[in-house]
């Protein structure tokens, strides 16, 4: 996973105004609903990979004994301040090993800065390492083959406690034959009444979604796709849900 883009690292005070807590409300209204439809009630022990700022994190702390891991440490310190009650670790989601197991493990859009097959199937290792038996991964990227337009253009203005952001997120696919996309972030900061202007480059990955499901169950998972109408640009996005395919849970709903 590339360490390179700036808002993970020294543009990372932009982060609680470009993308507030509060966007990720109904987000969080539905995977918790998730997660007690299947686990069952009481507190789960949640693990989630790439939490970033811990905005999503935030509205599921308060049901879950979470555990936060991220490469950025700019961007866990964010998550720490929001998340005081949360376990917080720097980490790759390829390789992270804690020695525990947990009843849920999460991977938002963070998984989207896997670029190759070999990184998403060390990812869902990792996933798979740190779930108890009959436990539950999920996994929500943002962007599939099948649903991304090249150029897609975005843009947005933000303002808070005296602050305004304004940033243009442009995104293509260079070229159609790999598994990645690159998305151009323009920031136009104004604060005190000095304007900043700062670029940002992205890679991520792009996948068709059978590669998806065929990765998902190589990896030793029974995967179910579930629509989730949650994405910023408009398009089809999928929620995976997914059960070691050796559980009887995952046996059963194999079945026809």
């Amino acid at each position: 996973m590339p360490s390179g883009p700036r808002l993970y690292a020294d543009l990372a005070h932009l982060w609680p105004l470009m993308s507030p807590p509060e966007d990720y409300a109904d987000e969080g209204a539905r995977l918790r609903s998730e997660l007690r439809t299947r686990l069952g009630p009481g507190r789960a022990r949640l693990l989630e990979l790439g939490t970033g700022g811990g905005h999503l994190l935030h509205h599921l702390a308060g049901e879950s004994e979470a555990t936060a891991v991220d490469l950025s440490e700019a961007m866990l310190a964010h998550s720490q301040r929001l998340n005081p009650g949360v376990t917080h670790h720097v980490g790759d989601m390829r390789t992270v090993r804690l020695g525990e197991a947990f009843d849920a493990v999460l991977i938002h859009d963070a998984i989207d800065y896997l670029r190759t097959e070999a990184d998403l199937r060390a990812a869902f290792a990792t996933a798979r390492a740190h779930l108890r038996p009959g436990g539950l991964f999920l996994a929500i990227p943002d962007d599939y083959v099948e649903t991304f337009t090249s150029p897609r253009i975005a843009h947005e203005t933000r303002r808070k406690d005296g602050a305004e952001l304004t940033y243009i997120e442009y995104s293509t696919d260079p070229d159609p034959g790999d598994t990645e996309i690159e998305t151009v972030y323009v920031f136009f900061f104004r604060e005190d009444g000095a304007l900043r202007v700062e670029v940002d480059r992205h890679t991520t990955g792009l996948f068709p979604v059978r590669t998806w499901e065929r990765l998902l169950a190589e990896s030793g998972f029974q995967p179910e796709r579930l629509d989730y109408p949650f994405s910023e640009h408009g398009v089809a996005t999928y929620l995976w849900v997914c059960t070691a395919a050796d559980h009887p849970a995952a046996a059963r709903r194999s079945k026809p």
